[in-house]
């Protein structure tokens, strides 16, 4: 049984906001249902009115653009959300689908306490992109966003989520990767790491390996274009033993998170870096 692909929808969509994705890299990765809708939308709220201005001049698309990021006033989305009562209104980022580590969270949450109908039109996305070709669990995954420029900071995101038992997924910049790579190898020098970049262009690459050979790699061929970046779940050696939360309190006590870790994985072989992530959780209760 074979049908044909249908055209793209007609007719003017409900008022409303809609939320579009746009291509990440392929501008072939447009939907058909993106097209009609930002074809048909009074404003689009988007974060740089060049970037999207090339996309729509390649549809052939006219629209009025509405700059709108993260430090755009709460004004700017009170007419946009005034609009989006009469009238459809599309929500675009530079790329990908908006809200995933990119600006429109405010602008939904009050559009829906508003009552304008919010409206999901799917379609690209660098994170999912990212799990669907590395070759790592994609049954439980957790998209973290971006990891911190600073050391400190950076490496205690990611003592944070030492016990989780899932795909981590990360957005980063190829002049923080090799950074970010060794970080994850000081903690995890065993987990499986894979680095996604250049999605869905022309010199796409997705590279598996410890955190340790992939900073080695990225040393030497430093990468260009956006990188997500995934780390496979812990195995289960790696998880905070209960019976550990004992000792890790007397310890805390009189030292801070990172010495009681070391303390008590030296008196009982568990995990450091599980232990410091659990030291953590201890402390902040």
């Amino acid at each position: 049984m074979t049908s044909e692909l249908p055209s793209i929808p007609s007719g003017t969509p409900e008022p409303g906001l809609y939320i579009v994705a746009t291509p990440i890299g392929n501008l072939a990765d447009i939907t058909l249902r993106a097209i009609a809708v930002l074809g048909a939308a009074a404003v689009i709220a988007c974060e740089d009115t060049r970037v999207t201005g090339k996309l729509l001049k390649h549809l052939g698309i006219k629209a009025k653009l509405q700059r709108l990021d993260d430090h755009a006033p709460p004004q700017v989305r009170a007419r946009i959300i005034d609009e989006a009562r009469v009238s459809p209104v599309a929500l675009v980022s530079d790329a990908g689908t908006p809200l995933i580590s990119d600006p429109g969270y405010r602008l939904v949450r009050e559009a829906r306490a508003a009552g304008v109908n919010v409206v999901a039109v799917p379609g690209a996305c660098a994170a999912i992109a990212g799990l669907a070709i590395a070759g790592l669990p994609s049954d439980r995954f957790l998209f973290a966003g971006f990891l911190s420029p600073k050391d400190k900071a950076r490496e205690e995101a990611l003592a944070g989520l030492a016990g989780i038992t899932a795909t981590l997924v990360f957005y980063e910049t190829a002049p923080r990767l090799e950074k970010s790579l060794r970080a994850i190898a000081a903690l995890w020098p065993a987990r499986e790491v894979a680095v996604a970049r250049e999605l869905t262009k022309l010199h796409e690459e997705c590279r598996s390996g410890s955190a340790a050979d992939l900073a080695d790699h990225y040393a030497a061929h430093p990468p260009k274009g956006e990188i997500v970046l995934l780390i496979g779940p812990p195995a289960e050696a790696e998880a905070p033993a209960l019976d550990a939360d004992a000792l890790l309190r007397a310890a805390l006590v009189d030292a801070g998170p990172g010495k009681a870790a070391g303390i008590v994985a030296k008196a009982t072989g568990i995990d450091r870096a599980a232990l410091y992530a659990r030291a953590l959780e201890l402390k902040g209760e």
